[in-house]
């Protein structure tokens, strides 16, 4: 969303240079954790014919906390103390904005172009610091993001008749996740990841709890299931994404993150049998490629809405620091 924990730098950072085997098993949970969080997406689209998506982001939200909060309660709590509620509330908001127009648009257009769009933060990461900070793009990233951006009208397809409503709402999602994502940046000095998934989970669960005071119908039995299943799923992929990072670095690691892409086509196909055109695939490919050259010349990296991979803070900090010189 808007998706993995804040900055696990505290954890992570006795793995700069991980060996082989311990990488191997970092890409492994990596590559679980964009499973988990490809399923959260596909039982997403298949509730969304009977609930509406805040309905949907309220269970998403709530079951991961419920599920998390031992985890989260740990360190007591006097560590979930903050100074900073106005960050952590922004961050919230536009988190749960990403997932919230991902999950609309999931209900109207195939599933991998909805991830992908909703994954497309990188993009916007530069942007986004260039107009909060003032802090001039790098001649090097423009390249990567001209690789991502057309990739981008590659997928929206304007003069073919296929740009819709619900594409523009997942690459929202993708800015939402990208505003969301350089306030975490700013957050990280003082706010240990426990202490912000806490606070994103609860605000979040809060701010989308009205839904309950709204006539909604009742989900069938397969629906419950999804949702239980969605909230699971969310849960698990903050876990692995937990194990990945105390194992490997987050530079090593980033460009798996796209695998979630993959899943969800994988999916989608299976499922639904929704094949993309040729032009989709080029973009894909083009929004994929833009990520690593990202990657590789700044360390940043794709996330799923709302939890943000730790590869991307480290992209910013160090993106900061290039300028600032």
């Amino acid at each position: 969303m808007c998706a993995r924990l804040p900055n696990m730098k505290h954890q992570a950072k006795a793995v700069a240079v991980p060996r082989s085997g311990t990488l191997a098993v970092g890409i492994g949970f990596t590559l679980m954790s964009s499973l988990c969080l490809a399923v959260v997406s596909t039982l997403a689209k298949a509730v969304s014919s009977e609930l509406s998506p805040v309905a949907i982001v309220f269970f998403q939200y709530a079951l991961s906390f419920l599920l998390l909060l031992p985890w989260l309660l740990r360190g007591g709590l006097a560590n979930l103390r903050t100074h900073r509620l106005g960050l952590l509330i922004m961050w919230s908001i536009f988190g749960l904005s990403s997932q919230l127009l991902m999950f609309i648009a999931l209900a109207s257009i195939p599933l991998v172009d909805a991830v992908l769009l909703a994954n497309s933060s990188p993009l916007f990461i530069p942007l986004v610091v260039l107009a909060w900070e003032h802090t001039p793009i790098a001649r090097a990233l423009w390249v990567s993001l001209a690789i991502g951006f057309v990739g981008v009208m590659l997928i929206l397809q304007p003069g073919a008749g296929v740009l819709s409503g619900a594409i523009l709402l997942a690459l929202a999602a993708g800015a939402c996740s990208a505003i969301g994502l350089v306030t975490i940046s700013r957050l990280e000095s003082t706010e240990p990841p426990q202490r912000m998934l806490f606070w994103y989970l609860l605000v979040s669960s809060l701010l989308t709890a009205p839904v309950w005071y709204v006539r909604w119908p009742a989900p069938s039995p397969s629906g419950w299931i999804s949702l239980v299943g969605l909230g699971i799923a969310m849960a698990l992929a903050q876990i692995l994404t937990i194990r990945a990072y105390t194992t490997a670095s987050p530079a090593q690691l980033a460009p798996f993150n796209y695998s979630v892409v993959v899943f969800s086509a994988l999916i989608g196909w299976a499922i639904w049998r929704e094949v993309p055109n040729w032009l989709t695939i080029v973009g894909i490919l083009l929004v994929s490629a833009g990520g690593v050259v990202s990657t590789v010349q700044h360390g940043a990296g794709p996330t799923h809405p709302p939890l943000p991979s730790p590869a991307i803070a480290d992209h910013i900090r160090r993106y900061r620091r290039a300028h600032a010189e």
